[in-house]
């Protein structure tokens, strides 16, 4: 009977999120297709961000902030990658363009909306893209905002961190912009969680109906100190994202 009961309340908490979502969604749907290309770039980052915000709200999660995020310039920000969420929990607190993997254009309808942002895509194993993501990055740390990357190239469970792909920290270097590694940690009723991590052959509607479906789910978002290139590295690249890793890890492990 209990377990009956939990299952009801469950399926209400997932249907009631569900249905603010998609609303929510639909919203920013309209927007993007009607004024959001007439907005100055600030002015869109301010949507994005007042958006991501909304959206964690609906979906029921709760977002902590710690060390101190950075409230403007050009920057390069570099997080452990868990969930769908993580895009919306680190744009939240300031608006951050992500640099994401051709697939995530193929999710349903959240796809639409992270293309429609300036999320820059890269298509793995051709190296040839490698150039053109650069370029869009460097003109957009040019225009002051902040870039995302997720350098594992895929998710984790939140309790490590997994290899990085270090090509793309060099157009950060080139442009000499600040590098700044932030850890993302998920909890459930207050202690560390699996619940929101978005692994292996999971569905993403599979993940939405344990996510929304629950209470007590919250990440902590934790601003880590930047990290510059240091004199003597033989490949500054690979050195610096090793720095940024080994910082991250040593938070999320």
């Amino acid at each position: 009977m209990i377990a009956w009961l939990r299952f009801i309340a469950h399926l209400l908490r997932f249907s009631l999120r569900f249905l603010l979502v998609t609303l929510w969604v639909i919203f920013g749907l309209i927007v993007l297709a009607t004024v959001f290309r007439r907005f100055e770039v600030a002015q869109r980052d301010r949507i994005n961000n007042w958006w991501s915000r909304w959206l964690l709200r609906w979906c029921g999660v709760r977002v902590y902030v710690s060390g101190h995020p950075p409230v403007d310039g050009a920057a390069l920000l570099i997080a452990n990658h868990v969930s769908w969420l993580d895009i919306y929990a680190l744009s939240s607190v300031r608006c951050t363009i992500f640099v994401g993997k051709q697939e995530l254009r193929s999710w349903p309808v959240l796809g639409w909306l992270i293309a429609g942002v300036g999320t820059v895509f890269i298509e793995r194993g051709n190296r040839r893209a490698l150039h053109h993501v650069a370029q869009a990055m460097r003109e957009r740390f040019d225009r002051g905002q902040l870039i995302g990357l997720f350098p594992e190239g895929t998710t984790s469970d939140g309790f490590d961190v997994l290899p990085f792909h270090a090509a793309l920290f060099e157009p950060a270097r080139r442009a000499g912009v600040p590098v700044l590694p932030v850890a993302l940690r998920y909890l459930h009723h207050g202690a560390r969680s699996t619940l929101p991590s978005y692994v292996g052959e999971e569905t993403l509607m599979g993940n939405a109906w344990r996510v929304l479906g629950s209470t007590g789910v919250a990440v902590q978002v934790v601003y880590l100190p930047p990290i510059t290139a240091e004199n003597g590295d033989e490949d500054h690249r690979h050195a610096m994202a090793a720095r940024v890793r080994e910082a991250i890890r040593a938070e999320v492990r």
